[in-house]
């Protein structure tokens, strides 16, 4: 997925087992992030910055959500034990990090298997991707996105766009 892209309809079912759809998010800008893993190091550091500015990135207009491919149960607990406020996306299946070209080969110890690449997508109202963050900084995600929208005036088109 790419700018000027606009995300699926259907992102999935959350840590309670809710289907969540982009009409839950009607007139929203979303943060939709892709981690590998729920507690792992990088990965809880990149929630947790999300968490610690989450009130600043809802006043702008924005609604955070995490997707791996960990299990509901899983879900709850990272978000339990880090008091995480946004939607968790179960996607054991990698059907959403597939339509959003984020599940692909990786190598690591000289072995090659198929995973979810750290991405972030950052949506308008109309869940059109207006910014992809592709090397997440994850001791600072909520740092590297104010960064990114610092100054922009059509953060928020609206419905005409």
């Amino acid at each position: 997925m790419d700018i000027g892209d606009k995300l699926p309809e259907i992102l999935g079912y959350d840590a309670e087992g809710n289907l969540v759809t982009l009409k839950d998010f009607e007139g929203q800008m979303i943060i939709l992030y892709f981690y590998p893993k729920d507690n792992t190091p990088g990965c809880t550091a990149e929630a947790c910055s999300l968490r610690d500015h989450w009130k600043e990135l809802t006043a702008e207009g924005y609604t955070v959500i995490g997707v791996s491919k960990d299990s509901a149960t899983s879900h709850r607990k990272f978000s339990d034990k880090h008091s995480l406020p946004f939607i968790l996306i179960s996607d054991v299946e990698h059907r959403l990090a597939e339509e959003c070209g984020v599940w692909q080969l990786k190598k690591m110890a000289g072995r090659e298997y198929f995973g979810m690449v750290r991405t972030t997508f950052i949506t308008d109202t109309n869940h059109i991707v207006t910014d992809v963050i592709r090397k997440v900084n994850t001791k600072d995600a909520a740092g590297q996105i104010f960064d990114l929208l610092k100054g922009r005036e059509d953060i928020n088109p609206g419905p005409e766009a």
